[in-house]
């Protein structure tokens, strides 16, 4: 691991048709959630601001898919079905990132917490500072 504050890493779907980076710092704030659509796909967050989020191949073989509030926006490959990040409702000024889309975690720590998403209207105050820039 450099030096740098963050590093850009790659990542992608299942097929390779979308890509993405996304800049990580060496310690690395994850989330698993227990809501219904986490639960059913393991979603493993990380959640980041949109300076450090980029798609480099694909954003035209992204479908979306919304519901309840219609706020977040899951995003995912329309080719082999994957959802390597997404708009959370929680951070909709940033990007969630499934930690296991990047193509390697090497030089990462991932500090890993379970958050209560069945309950999310009581506790999505717990994720408001992961998409904001560091001071």
């Amino acid at each position: 691991m450099s030096d740098a504050p963050f590093e850009w890493r790659g990542g992608g779907c299942h097929c390779g048709g979308v890509r993405f980076e996304v800049a990580l710092p060496a310690t690395v704030e994850a989330q698993t959630c227990n809501c219904s659509m986490c639960a059913k796909t393991g979603f493993v967050h990380v959640i980041v601001p949109e300076s450090r989020f980029r798609i480099v191949r694909g954003a035209e073989r992204l479908a979306e898919y919304t519901f309840n509030t219609r706020v977040a926006k899951h995003l995912f490959c329309a080719e082999c079905g994957v959802k390597a990040f997404y708009r959370p409702r929680s951070n909709p000024d940033g990007w969630s990132v499934n930690a296991r889309c990047l193509d390697s975690l090497d030089g990462v720590d991932l500090d890993l917490t379970a958050f209560d998403g069945q309950n999310w209207e009581a506790n999505a105050h717990e994720l408001s500072h992961l998409s904001r820039e560091p001071a």
